[in-house]
């Protein structure tokens, strides 16, 4: 075909090894640019360009693509850490840095494919972290057991880590579909295998009872925030934010408004992830009096501590210096209490399935229990007032009350 322009065609040119063409486009920040398009023939051209001409009608265009990697950062500072908590920054930043950008950073955001991602998941999943980041090479040269001398340790990432980085990047690319800098999100067309939750059965009341009679009986400094996990099914987050001014005794309420959270390198006092977890939850006898416990332990705490003493915004619960709790140490330190009474060790955050029948062996009134558990129904309460009502489950709380010197009910 000869080099001569078709009619309306005065933007397509020959160029280099092919052809190329512009548009006088608009950009999102206001000014008036030509955009490119180039191929090796006319006909590739003219469609790219009659293509290009409508993008140009129907709103601003991109002139100048970055790379994922510029993208990403750009979203990480502008958009997610201003916006979303600090704990979702951390998740979607690790993701960035440690999955998304030493495979797929170098690419051009407009270029990005859905095979490019598919591929990218593929090869993630069966990549060992401990070679690709060097982990092992990091070790002082006599504590090197694995990748750093030769012998891969096969540290895949869990279906929980695959899945965690292609939100994080479909999540940036939704973001950039919103601000047109692509026209389509190409993460969420690659579906990946969704990660097995392991299930783990609940403890009964006998095994919470017996739990919280070892813990009472040896005057853990911890009982009363055992109490509120199992008896309230409070968070582990909710139970560490815990304020003095948010216990209220002469109404028997507690006002669960705030959290202790790890991002990062910081442990934050921050507000409960939605205004629906902010609740006044009532306190039954037994919870109220671990709490007055709980006051006394940590006045003889500050007295000890003097100088040393860090008021935290009132915690109820701290270190012996008044300092919060780092989340972590609290799931650690349930597990051995757990082992220290003779009951199955089982993930702090299982503790919420057994706060139900726990209600019931504390004779708890039905409709109390309802606000407690947040059921939208009383029939639902009742239903698990009905499952639990037995008499053995009532001793294991006999056995908790003596534990604790008699009733719990002033």
């Amino acid at each position: 075909m000869s080099g001569k322009r078709a009619n309306g065609e005065g933007s397509i040119y020959p160029y280099k090894n092919g052809f190329a063409a512009y548009v006088w486009v608009d950009t999102p920040d206001g000014k008036r640019k030509r955009k490119y398009v180039y191929g090796k023939t006319r006909e590739e051209v003219h469609d790219k360009w009659i293509k290009l001409h409508t993008e140009a009608k129907n709103g601003p265009v991109v002139t100048r693509h970055r790379t994922l990697s510029v993208f990403l950062a750009y979203w990480l500072g502008e958009i997610v850490k201003p916006n979303l908590a600090p704990l979702t920054y951390v998740s979607y930043e690790g993701s960035v840095r440690l999955y998304i950008n030493p495979h797929l950073g170098a690419k051009r955001l407009d270029k990005l494919t859905v095979r490019d991602v598919r591929e990218w998941i593929n090869k993630l999943a069966a990549t060992c972290q401990c070679c690709v980041q060097g982990k092992d090479a990091k070790r002082r040269r006599e504590a090197q057991r694995c990748c750093a001398i030769g012998e891969c340790c096969e540290a895949h990432p869990s279906r929980r880590v695959v899945q965690a980085a292609r939100d994080a990047l479909r999540a940036a690319l939704t973001h950039a579909v919103a601000e047109e800098e692509i026209s389509k999100n190409v993460a969420s067309l690659v579906r990946v295998p969704k990660p097995r939750r392991k299930r783990i059965k609940p403890w009964s009341v006998a095994e919470a009872g017996r739990f919280l009679a070892d813990c009472a009986a040896r005057g853990d400094h911890l009982f009363a925030a055992w109490m509120l996990v199992l008896c309230l099914g409070l968070r582990r987050g909710e139970v560490l934010g815990l304020t003095w001014k948010s216990v209220d005794f002469e109404t028997g309420e507690i006002y669960v408004d705030h959290q202790i959270q790890r991002a990062g390198r910081e442990i934050l006092h921050r507000e409960t992830k939605t205004e629906e977890s902010d609740d006044f939850l009532p306190l039954p006898g037994l919870c109220a009096k671990a709490l007055r416990m709980r006051r006394a332990q940590q006045i003889g705490d500050r007295k000890a501590a003097g100088e040393l003493w860090q008021d935290t915004v009132g915690l109820v619960f701290t270190t012996k210096y008044g300092t919060p709790i780092e989340p972590g140490n609290l799931t650690r330190m349930f597990a051995l209490r757990a082992r220290r009474a003779g009951v199955r060790v089982i993930p702090l955050r299982n503790t919420r399935h057994t706060c139900s029948s726990l209600l019931v062996a504390l004779k708890v009134h039905p409709k109390v229990a309802q606000r407690i558990l947040r059921h939208s129904q009383i029939a639902m309460t009742m239903e698990v007032y009905a499952e639990a009502s037995e008499e053995e489950v009532r001793a294991a709380i006999g056995k908790l009350s003596d534990a604790m010197g008699g009733s719990g009910t002033d």
